[in-house]
């Protein structure tokens, strides 16, 4: 072999050496990442936003990857989760699927409705009421007329609360600027269609719309001419 030969075989050692510990180096970077990555497991994103008290479905959902250290523990990550569930608050598109975000479907009686408004929280709830209450629900309205006195009415009797939401901060709107913001409860009902619009109406047109929990285990019954308060015939 002549010296030709033997530089061009030292040559081709250094490349395979080179090589080789290029590799290695490559091995090493990625054994790195993955220890501080750590393994991937399965989560849910949102496809599209998702309206409050809305039934889930898996076609709402796509499935991605993602490194387990960097999910949190709440997070949804099998599907099954969601059968029978609702949307306890807006899903927003792109959002990761969390337990917290979702609660069960309320059943609802034959003849029943769901219908969810918002209570202010300093004077209709504080922190009392629970899913499965009972309440009794009253509206304040001024009158009609100049001269005609406010009253209280009680509007419905004996509501059956299904859910109560996170407490959320209300603004004003921007024409009423004299008013403070507000932190207020979505509280969810099983109401008969009368009921339903009784409420819907009060949440509408009444100055106020109170809630009065009534004690466990025992309806409400109030005489028809207890319905409605008016400051000048109290006696």
């Amino acid at each position: 072999m002549n010296s030709r030969q033997r530089r061009g075989v030292i040559l081709l050692l250094l490349s395979v050496v080179c090589a080789l510990g290029a590799f290695a180096g490559v091995l090493s970077v990625i054994n790195d990442v993955k220890s501080k990555v750590g393994p991937e497991v399965t989560a849910y994103r949102l496809k599209r936003n998702v309206d409050p008290y809305t039934p889930l479905s898996a076609g709402q959902f796509e499935k991605i990857e993602m490194p387990e250290r960097w999910l949190s523990d709440n997070a949804v990550t099998n599907l099954r989760e969601i059968r029978g569930k609702i949307a306890v608050t807006r899903l927003l598109e792109g959002s990761l699927l969390q337990s917290d975000m979702i609660v069960d479907q309320p059943a609802l009686r034959q003849g029943e409705q769901e219908l969810a408004i918002m209570i202010d929280a300093a004077t209709g709830v504080a922190g009392k009421i629970t899913p499965g209450s009972t309440v009794n629900v009253y509206a304040t309205f001024e009158g009609q007329r100049d001269g005609d006195p406010d009253q209280s009415k009680l509007i419905v009797e004996n509501a059956r609360v299904i859910d109560v939401g996170k407490l959320t901060s209300l603004r004003p709107d921007a024409d009423d600027r004299d008013r403070q913001p507000t932190e207020a409860v979505p509280i969810t009902f099983a109401l008969r269609t009368v009921d339903a619009q009784r409420i819907t109406y009060a949440e509408s047109f009444a100055d106020e719309v109170r809630l009065a929990l009534v004690a466990p285990g025992a309806d409400s019954d109030i005489s028809a001419t207890d319905r409605t308060y008016e400051l000048a015939k109290d006696k």
